[in-house]
């Protein structure tokens, strides 16, 4: 999918791109001090989830063009940038090994699970409905993606209210 969403950024792009990525990643870690909390473990994960929708909406408004695929890659560098950080923070957050396991064990099955529903989706669309055209495959996912993203939205709010 990013393959054909990235293909009209010039190769020059994902070098710049890296090197933001590296520097934004070296200012986010002089700042661990204040930012590895619960607290900012909530907002910085909201965001990066906000983020993720935000690229999704923007491929549906902008379908394939050169400003999408910009303004996707720049979204997903945005939230790789944070993804150092999340990692250590839930390490800190969840310093029980048990739990830590879990949560990997489950991160893991989910990511098996979505790359078997990925497989399904598109054998599905080539073979049952006879979509073969990328850009109407990748357009028809980011239906559901919106709809999942959403819910992970909410899912992630409810398991930080007070009321959890």
């Amino acid at each position: 999918m990013l393959f054909t969403i990235y293909g009209p950024l010039d190769p020059l792009v994902y070098s710049i791109g890296g090197l933001f990525l590296a520097v934004g990643m070296l200012i986010i870690a002089k700042f661990y001090e204040k930012l590895l909390n619960i607290k900012s473990f909530y907002y910085i994960s909201l965001m990066v989830e906000i983020m993720m929708l935000i690229t999704l909406l923007i491929f549906i408004f902008w379908e394939l063009s050169l400003v999408s695929a910009l303004l996707i890659y720049i979204g997903y560098q945005f939230t790789f940038t944070f993804g150092g950080y999340l990692v250590r923070a839930e390490t800190l957050v969840a310093s029980d090994k048990e739990l830590l396991g879990k949560i990997d064990f489950y991160k893991q099955l989910g990511y098996l699970i979505g790359l078997g529903a990925s497989f399904i989706f598109y054998y599905t669309l080539n073979n049952g409905f006879e979509i073969v055209d990328t850009i109407s495959q990748i357009t028809i996912l980011h239906y559901i993606l919106i709809l999942l993203q959403v819910l992970i939205v909410l899912f992630l709010n409810a398991s930080f209210s007070k009321k959890s």
